[in-house]
């Protein structure tokens, strides 16, 4: 069998999502082509995999640079479609971008189905199967799948040896132009910037303080919610799903909640009704099925909004960039403007949520969570590590929550978390690193191991 796995170099090294795609991929098959696209400099990194058994192939040509998530995908079909393969196998995401969106999108251009966030692979029978976050799910090849960061990438032989590392140009592919690079790509970061929203003023308290301050504000009326102003509003917005329409009538004077079915329907409703803008829950369904709506339009996507603006033509959209402390704002320059939007879901009136710090301790923790009458959950970090379920997991990849007490054992506090507690009553941060960013996003801390 022969599996092409898409990588993409980070800062010198390989996404670690694509590290776990490119080890289930050398587990199921000895005919293994890692396919990347960037700069010249990446072939450098390529080049240790084939130490692997693996094949290294890198797409490198100027009118590449600058491609977003629809430009990326389509110059990766036109590659694909010049391999032979049976597998595509991806990771979940980039660590820089975490939109998700290229796997499906790719699936979309080269016409086979796609299986997403699958903790585990196997091929029976001419057929793809894999657990997934979602539950088991099967498909026909060929196919491609998206991989969560559940395999660790092996290391070669001592024995093995470097083989050159194929470099194909726009020469070799012959890709359209206009849809490559910033050209071809309708997602435009307009601004980046640190995020300060939802910082707080900590008061730092001892573990005796802990139990009353939780009694304390448990009895507490909860803080109303703000209404958000808006000075100008667009026409009319499209909602996939009913969880997203509050989001979008806080941007349009009319809400069309569109059901949710297949991509091509919805993209087939899209091409007949020509809505302006489109919105879309940020759930496992949603990521999976937005992209490949976006790649049928071949209009741009914006993933996992926290905050949405616009002028009464344009939809401005923001989200946490680069899985660190920055925000981007973002301006799709086609029509629909599309984006999944952070909503927040089901809550109680304490949750107690466990990070990495505290891994080998997590089911104390959740013991005191027991203790206290809270709900549990946790960060993307332990989540990765199979230490927590996904469902549990509350965060830009998670759900986002605003319970009256949030308490947070051993979370760093990256703005991929932090945006998703911004509703939270008061928050609690329990950490022995003074200088963690949770503390700057929180009510009150202890600064202890749990």
């Amino acid at each position: 069998m022969k599996i092409v796995v898409c990588l993409k170099v980070i800062n010198g090294e390989i996404n670690p999502f694509d590290q776990s795609a490119l080890e289930c991929a050398l587990r199921l098959s000895d005919d293994v082509t890692a396919l990347s696209m960037g700069p010249a400099s990446c072939a450098q990194v390529l080049a240790p995999l084939t130490r692997l058994g693996a094949k290294a192939v890198l797409l490198s040509d100027s009118v590449f640079a600058g491609s977003d998530t629809l430009a990326t995908s389509y110059i990766l079909s036109v590659a694909l479609k010049k391999f032979e393969w049976d597998l595509v196998i991806c990771g979940r995401q980039s660590v820089d971008g975490d939109t998700a969106q290229v796997g499906p999108m790719l699936s979309q251009r080269l016409g086979v189905p796609v299986i997403t966030n699958a903790m585990e692979i196997e091929i029976c029978d001419n057929k793809v199967c894999a657990c997934t976050r979602s539950g088991q799910e099967t498909q026909n090849l060929p196919a491609v799948v998206t991989v969560e960061k559940g395999y660790v990438l092996r290391f070669p032989s001592i024995f093995s040896k470097l083989k050159e590392v194929t470099v194909l140009d726009n020469s070799n592919l012959g890709c359209e132009i206009s849809r490559c690079g910033l050209e071809g790509s309708p997602t435009r970061v307009l601004k980046t910037f640190e995020n300060n929203k939802g910082r707080r003023s900590c008061k730092f308290i001892s573990r005796s303080e802990l139990l009353p301050l939780i009694e304390k504000l448990r009895n507490q009326t909860p803080t109303a919610s703000e209404t958000k102003s808006v000075s100008a509003k667009l026409p009319c917005a499209w909602a996939v799903g009913h969880e997203v329409a509050e989001k979008a009538a806080e941007i349009a004077d009319k809400v069309v909640v569109v059901e949710k079915m297949s991509p091509q329907k919805i993209a087939d409703l899209a091409i007949s009704e020509k809505p302006e803008v489109i919105l879309w829950s940020a759930d496992l369904w949603a990521r999976k099925n937005a992209p490949i709506v976006a790649s049928i339009l071949e209009t741009g996507l914006c993933a996992d909004c926290t905050e949405l603006e616009t002028d009464g033509d344009d939809l401005i959209m923001y989200r946490p960039a680069g899985g660190g402390n920055t925000y981007a704002k973002i301006k799709c320059n086609t029509r629909p403007q599309m984006a999944t939007v952070r909503t927040k879901e089901e809550n109680c009136d304490i949750y107690v949520a466990c990070g990495k710090g505290v891994a080998e301790y997590s089911d104390k923790v959740y013991d005191f969570a027991k203790d206290i009458g809270a709900s549990c959950a946790a960060s993307r970090g332990l989540v990765d590590m199979g230490k927590a379920p996904y469902d549990i997991q509350v965060g830009l990849t998670g759900k986002a929550v605003s319970p009256k007490i949030y308490i947070a054992v051993g979370i760093s506090g990256a703005v991929h978390h932090t945006c998703a507690i911004e509703g939270a009553d008061t928050v609690i941060a329990i950490n022995p690193d003074k200088d963690a960013r949770i503390f700057d996003y929180a009510d009150y801390g202890l600064l202890e191991e749990f």
